[in-house]
């Protein structure tokens, strides 16, 4: 299932030739001066008859990238670490809702407890 957050896509706004190396970085959270690299390095290689084709049809196939697929920076973090480890990402928000949870049941005892006739509704209500 993929949603519009997780799809690569070519990055027009920040690109140099297609768009596929900014869309490549922004998909994984890799700097894009870093991914730039490993394709000119790919392509001084042996095997640049394998990287520059795949470049162009990747150039060609892919969408572009939405104007406003995020509203900040902290939006764009959080849909690159769910693309990157998305189990880590679902443990990470259990967590939160957990101490969440936790919380609540704190500010409920606390207001049951010094509330005498909360708590005897409460009671009735059982």
């Amino acid at each position: 299932m993929n949603t519009p957050r997780t799809t690569l896509y070519r990055d027009k706004h920040n690109a140099k030739l297609l768009g596929v190396a900014s869309g490549i970085a922004d998909y994984t959270g890799i700097n894009v001066f870093w991914i730039r690299m490993a394709l000119v390095i790919a392509c001084l290689t042996p095997a640049a008859g394998v990287f520059l084709p795949a470049y162009l049809i990747a150039g060609l196939l892919l969408n572009k990238k939405p104007p406003h697929l995020y509203h900040d920076p902290q939006e764009t973090k959080y849909w690159q670490g769910v693309r990157q480890s998305p189990k880590r990402t679902a443990r990470e928000i259990r967590s939160r809702m957990k101490d969440v949870d936790r919380r609540l049941a704190e500010v409920e005892n606390f207001y049951v407890s010094s509330n005498p006739r909360l708590t005897a509704e409460i009671e009735r209500l059982r």
